[in-house]
Order: C-alpha cells, then sequence, then structure tokens
C-alpha cells in the first residue's frame, strides 16, 4: 500500500508538535502502600515532524504506549518516549499524561477510612541528545484567614483550594511523601469521610493554623527543598469564602 504520510512536502514549513491528544487508556502506576494502582490516564503524545515530511503515523504512538501502559513508571516514563521518537524518525518526542491518583487517608479521631483523589501528570521530552520528565501534583487543602482570626471576635472565614506543584524528576520519589508534605502546610488538609469527633479536631486545628496562599506557597517551597528537588514551582490557590475572588501565590526554584 502507498505510504502517503512518507511522502514529500515541499511547502518547506516544519511543525515542533504533531501526534495524539486526549487518548484514554487503563494505566498502572507505581503505590507506596499497594506496589501498584490502576487508574485511567488522558495522555497526548507529539513528535516533531521536518519541513520534508508530508505526516507522521498516528497509530504508531499508540502501540507504542500500548506496550508501556502497564507500566507508566516514573523510571519508564522517558524510555516509552524514547521509543516512540526512534520509531517515528523523529528528533524529539514529547508526552503528557494526566491520571487520578487515589490515597486511603483516615480521619484524624475516629480513623475512618475514604478515598481521596489527587490529580497527577507526567510530562516530559526526549531527544536525541538529552531528555526532561516532569511530574506535577494538584492536592486539595483548606486554609484559614490570619487576619479575619486576627480582627474578628467570632472566628475566622475559612475557604477549600488546592496546591499544585511541578517538579524536574532527577531521582526515584513517592508521590505520596509529597502529597502528605503539602497537606501538613495547610491550615489543615481534607478528608472523605469526617465523624462528629473528627469534624470538632479539624476546624480547631485550622483555627490554630491560619495560613494565607503566601504562607503556604512558602511552606511548601522549604518542603520540597528540603526533599532535594533541583527544580520546581508551586501554586496556591483558594476560593475565596467571603471575597468575590480566588486569591493566588506562585513560587519557583531553581537550582
Amino acid at each position: 500500500m502507498i505510504d502517503i504520510q512518507s511522502t514529500p512536502d515541499t511547502r518547506a514549513v516544519p511543525l515542533q508538535k504533531v501526534g495524539v491528544k486526549n487518548v484514554r487508556y487503563p494505566i498502572q502506576v507505581l503505590d507506596k502502600n499497594h506496589k501498584t494502582q490502576n487508574t485511567t490516564g488522558t495522555i497526548n503524545l507529539f513528535v516533531n515532524l521536518p519541513h520534508n515530511f508530508k505526516g507522521t503515523h498516528m497509530s504508531r504512538f499508540i502501540e507504542v504506549f500500548h506496550k508501556h501502559h502497564n507500566d507508566i513508571s516514573m523510571n519508564n516514563f522517558l524510555e516509552m518516549l524514547e521509543e516512540i521518537r526512534s520509531k517515528l524518525q523523529a528528533e524529539r518526542a514529547f508526552g503528557r499524561i494526566t491520571f487520578p491518583y487515589f490515597i486511603e487517608k483516615a480521619a484524624p479521631v475516629t480513623k475512618s477510612a475514604g478515598l481521596m483523589e489527587y490529580q497527577c501528570s507526567y510530562e516530559g521530552e526526549a531527544t536525541t541528545n538529552d531528555s526532561k520528565f516532569f511530574i506535577s501534583i494538584k492536592v486539595p487543602i483548606s486554609t484559614l484567614c490570619p487576619c479575619s482570626k486576627a480582627i474578628s471576635e467570632y472566628g475566622a472565614h475559612n475557604q477549600r483550594g488546592f496546591v499544585k506543584i511541578k517538579v524536574l524528576y532527577s531521582k526515584f520519589f513517592w508521590i505520596e511523601d509529597v502529597i502528605s508534605m503539602i497537606e501538613s502546610c495547610a491550615s489543615t488538609s481534607l478528608y472523605s469521610v469526617l465523624k462528629r469527633q473528627d469534624e470538632k479536631f479539624v476546624t480547631e486545628h485550622a483555627y490554630d493554623n491560619p495560613r494565607f496562599v503566601e504562607d503556604v506557597v512558602r511552606e511548601v517551597y522549604l518542603g520540597l527543598k528540603q526533599m532535594d528537588f533541583k527544580w520546581f514551582t508551586v501554586e496556591a490557590e483558594t476560593e475565596e469564602s467571603i471575597h468575590y475572588h480566588n486569591a493566588y501565590a506562585c513560587a519557583q526554584y531553581e537550582e
């Protein structure tokens, strides 16, 4: 059969990225407590296309990904991208996988268990000379306003938000350890199951630990430095309960 994608193109326009987007696929990732976890990933895979090629072979992205979908680990992700780059005879290959990650979490007093969902993503680029791999984690949190506590006779307003971090991969780490650190930097972490005793504890704990988004970002920043990440960004955003806006802060570190 004729291979139209491999025929010459005369327009002299190179393309930085061509490939497949929003592919939904069952994947398996590493889990600290259960060894592996089955989840569903949303996958984007691309390569660059030189000006003299008409198109790329889309099915080959899926063929390679299918081969690796039962082991989408940090150590295996760049290996998969390199195989895509080589198979499609490209200079660069790019990939991003976004997936929900679930952790069983016990309530602070009654120890009632429930599952918490955290949005994670792997993102990388493989070239003939180099490769880079980033991991992002989005963690829901709750904050209590220090200003509101200081000026109010009765209580203080609080709000739910999230912290999102993106780190450059240099050595293996557990997602659970980063999540635990981030949750400790908020006024309080969130839970899927809370009995009355737990609700009392969480409410009072938040009151004793007021945080602006600026405070949260700075605490997470220091936590990631202590974990020895060489490059990272930290974002915190809360949906304010008495203001008609969101509060936001961001910081970046590079060694």
